[in-house]
């Protein structure tokens, strides 16, 4: 039988090789020659991580690239990363160092360097091609973000804490020391000889997870016993999102114009955790964002959404008043028997020049890439949102755009493509103005139209896509086995 790897065990044996490699097992698949890349920080956690999965690498004839993000918050982390490269030369591994650049904030600057950190490396990531990267948060980790979770309110999502796998659209996100102490860690780095960075934040109480890990301390709390919290916790999350993807699956309709709509009926009818998990779905995909909102805001709207259902306007057998909300970037508004959900207008992305060859994501939501373009007209070439003095523009070239199928709140959100004449393309309506207007110009004059610049390609693919991946549980047979 398995043993438990919540029950506390001798935490100064070192991981062996065998034991990563049942832990990367776990967190498949790989290819043959796996390449990955390994979140470095210089600190004993993330060291050891390099340590073992340069080994796990090597004798599946892969390698690793160790990603350090250079904040620029301490004078002092320069010289600890040309120290970090010195050891990680010694140890034949690639290293990359990946600065933060522009202001940094006065306020939340924990939470700004770690969103920062994650786009730096999911951006290196998708250049490099590398389809998994490797995180070092372990069992105390887990704990501390359990506990940080439940001060702000969170349900069940935020005490399940992080998911052993996450995927983006850049890369895989794996955790493979979830379930292991750091105390073993340190151990581990003891038994290889190799020193590690002691970051002095790790100890500045001004930051709230510091001041969490000093009370788990003072109070002789046990991690593992918050870990086991969080693996159950983990579980119910995991049911949960099933049973919110079966609801989906029969009452959401997504458009390739970066919108959907909802069945009221069915919505309505799911018990009340699976509806609200699957409404926080479809708003933080529709609105691009990483995450759903927050749980009060969610239960404010949901509760609003089915009150308007079910209140009359007027007298007995009086249509239902209709419902009109935003919430995670989104407009939320009731069409007969059911929700359409669209992107806001504003916070959109400000007006952009584009360039041949570019690839980019807009919005968080759709992935674009442009090909050639006619010689110069680079120059004059902007990306924005259509908004509705554009729409207006486009429907005096073509009045049928309005019988289409992107409903007027939608329109306005949708990525187009302007020159110095005004809208030159909106992709999702079928709009090109050269050949709207160039057609009528070629059969008049007998010349073709001219060349322009082509939009090769545009998807819609948010962060977080309404098939979930789910959040991923595992089970470690013996972290300190041999």
């Amino acid at each position: 039988m398995a043993a438990d790897p919540f029950q506390p065990g001798d935490a100064t044996i070192p991981l062996s090789d065998g034991a990563f490699d049942r832990m990367m097992d776990g967190l498949g698949p790989f290819e043959a020659r796996p390449c990955v890349a390994v979140a470095v920080s210089g600190g004993a956690d993330s060291l050891c991580l390099a340590v073992l999965a340069n080994r796990w690498a090597e004798r599946r004839g892969g390698n690793i690239t160790a990603l350090t993000v250079d904040h620029g918050l301490r004078p002092e982390a320069a010289e600890e990363t040309r120290r970090l490269g010195l050891w990680l030369d010694a140890l034949s591994i690639e290293h990359r160092i990946l600065p933060w650049t522009g202001p940094k904030p006065r306020t939340g600057v924990q939470a700004a360097a770690r969103r920062a950190r994650y786009d730096l490396m999911n951006s290196w990531c998708r250049k490099a091609g590398v389809l998994h990267l490797l995180l070092a948060h372990t069992r105390d980790d887990q704990a501390e973000t359990m506990l940080l979770r439940l001060g702000a309110g969170s349900g069940a999502d935020g005490l399940a804490s992080m998911s052993a796998i996450r995927e983006t659209p850049d890369v895989r996100l794996l955790r493979p020391f979830l379930e292991v102490p750091k105390t073993v860690l340190v151990a581990t780095l003891g038994a290889e000889c190799q020193a590690w960075i002691e970051d002095p934040s790790n100890r500045d109480v001004k930051f709230a997870r510091i001041r969490v890990r000093q009370a788990l301390e003072d109070a002789d709390i046990r991690t593992e016993a918050l870990a086991r919290t969080a693996h159950r916790f983990g579980r119910a999350r995991a049911a949960l999102e099933a049973a919110a993807s079966q609801v989906l699956a029969c009452s959401a309709r997504v458009h390739p114009a970066g919108f959907a709509h909802l069945d009221r009926a069915r919505l309505e009818h799911a018990p009340e955790e699976v509806s609200l998990r699957a409404l926080s779905r479809v708003i933080a995909a529709i609105g691009g964002r990483d995450h759903g909102p927050r749980l009060v805001k969610l239960e404010r709207l949901h509760g609003e959404m089915f009150s308007a259902a079910a209140n009359p306007a007027g007298p007995a057998r009086a249509p239902a008043s209709p419902f009109a909300g935003t919430l995670g970037g989104c407009r939320i508004i009731s069409e007969g028997g059911k929700f359409l959900i669209c992107r806001e207008v504003r916070g959109l992305p400000d007006s952009m020049s584009v360039y041949p060859g570019q690839r980019l994501a807009w919005d968080g939501r759709f992935l674009i890439r442009f090909g050639d373009f006619e010689s110069g007209a680079e120059a004059d070439l902007r990306l924005a949102s259509l908004d509705s003095r554009g729409w207006s523009e486009i429907v005096r070239i073509r009045p049928d755009l309005r019988a289409g199928p992107v409903p007027g709140p939608a329109r306005g959100s949708l990525p187009a493509l302007f020159d110095e004449d005004g809208v030159l393309a909106v992709p999702h309506l079928g709009f090109d103005r050269r050949q709207d207007i160039d057609v009528k110009n070629t059969s008049d004059s007998g010349r073709a139209p001219e060349a322009g610049p082509e939009l090769a390609g545009i998807r819609f693919c948010p962060p977080q896509a309404l098939s979930s991946v789910g959040f991923f549980l595992r089970s470690v047979p013996d972290i300190l086995s041999h």
